[in-house]
């Protein structure tokens, strides 16, 4: 099947003409699976920086005639200069995973006449390198991962859960070493995750743990390239959190791209892994995310290292996965596409491991 976009976008600099996306089959099909690789987030990328500049150029025209104008002029202004000069910083900064966040807020404030604080968006033109962000780095066996540590700055907010006050020296030791342990899980153990999150993962926001001291994660939809998490103590765990999370992330760039399902209804399904039912959009996202757990736990009991843990984490997320893809493949919510998507999903999750 065809999986043209229905957005026009592009990677392109201010002034060139924006060509249509289009998600080809194989990548679509390989994503749908949990493997869509460094192919399928180079692309998912390029559509963010389209969707970005559009969101941009659409900030001129809101603050026409309002106080705001001259600053949202100043800052588009700015970024075109920047992508003149130094096409890497501006990459940089049009990826910086708040900007979509901001720009939404910014322009709904803007369409109901409501006052939008644009001084985020200058700090982000003065400083796309973002040096206010602690830079960690990990490596196993020449692969490398490098992430900024995003414990301070505007909109980290909407992962929902409470923030971390900024790190101390000591806890960011204790991130790099706990990302480091958790690397090393990733690149011998589940390569075909690193490689993804090694090439679209740049940033991680700390949160605290909830009050009964059991960890946390979130992916915000409009945050493409971070992930929000506390820091637990066990290393797989953590390299499960970064598979999970960054589905969430892939997920919300593909439909970016290609609509899955139709307009949010007030249907409400089942999600074996929570107590309240969930629209299809949400059911979706938490199945594509929990493919990602089932994958994790079938790697670990076919390498033999997660023991009875390993056999029982894949034998529930196996479960409620397939369960949760069923439901949705009989919710009449998918679009055409999304059918496809979420077969592709369900068979990947039935495949059995080696040692089973």
């Amino acid at each position: 099947m065809s999986t043209a976009t229905d957005r026009r976008g592009g990677a392109p600099g201010p002034g060139q003409v924006l060509a249509q996306h289009t998600v080809p089959t194989p990548v679509f099909r390989a994503l749908a699976r949990g493997r869509g690789g460094v192919t399928a987030v180079n692309l998912l990328r390029d559509g963010q920086l389209s969707k970005r500049m559009l969101m941009l150029r659409a900030l001129r025209p809101a603050a026409d005639g309002r106080p705001e104008e001259r600053t949202a002029e100043a800052a588009y202004r700015g970024l075109v200069d920047l992508n003149r000069r130094d096409r890497a910083a501006w990459c940089e900064a049009m990826l910086y995973p708040y900007l979509d966040e901001g720009l939404t807020r910014t322009l709904t404030a803007l369409e109901h006449g409501l006052p939008a604080d644009l001084r985020w968006l200058e700090q982000l033109t003065a400083d796309p390198g973002l040096r206010t962000w602690h830079r960690v780095a990990a490596d196993c066996d020449g692969m490398p991962l490098e992430l900024r540590l995003a414990d301070q700055g505007p909109f980290r907010e909407a992962h929902g859960h409470e923030l971390a006050a900024p790190l101390t020296a000591e806890q960011k030791q204790a991130w790099t070493q706990a990302l480091d342990a958790a690397w090393t899980v990733l690149v011998r153990r589940h390569p075909w995750h690193a490689e993804a999150i090694a090439a679209g993962l740049t940033t991680l926001v700390p949160l605290l743990p909830n009050p009964d001291g059991t960890e946390v994660s979130s992916a915000a939809r409009r945050a493409f390239g971070a992930i929000a998490a506390s820091l637990p103590e066990d290393p797989v765990l953590l390299a499960l959190t970064l598979v999970h999370e960054f589905l969430h992330v892939q997920l919300g760039a593909l439909l970016d791209l290609l609509p899955l399902h139709g307009p949010p209804t007030s249907a409400r399904y089942h999600a074996p892994w929570r107590p309240d039912p969930r629209p299809a959009g949400a059911l979706l996202q938490g199945t594509y995310a929990h493919l990602g757990v089932t994958d994790f736990w079938r790697t670990e009991l076919t390498a033999g290292t997660g023991g009875e843990r390993a056999r029982r984490e894949y034998d529930t997320w196996r479960e409620h996965t397939e369960t949760a893809a069923g439901t949705l493949l009989e919710s009449g919510e998918l679009l055409p596409a999304g059918q496809e998507f979420v077969t592709e999903l369900r068979e990947a999750v039935r495949r059995r491991p080696r040692s089973a």
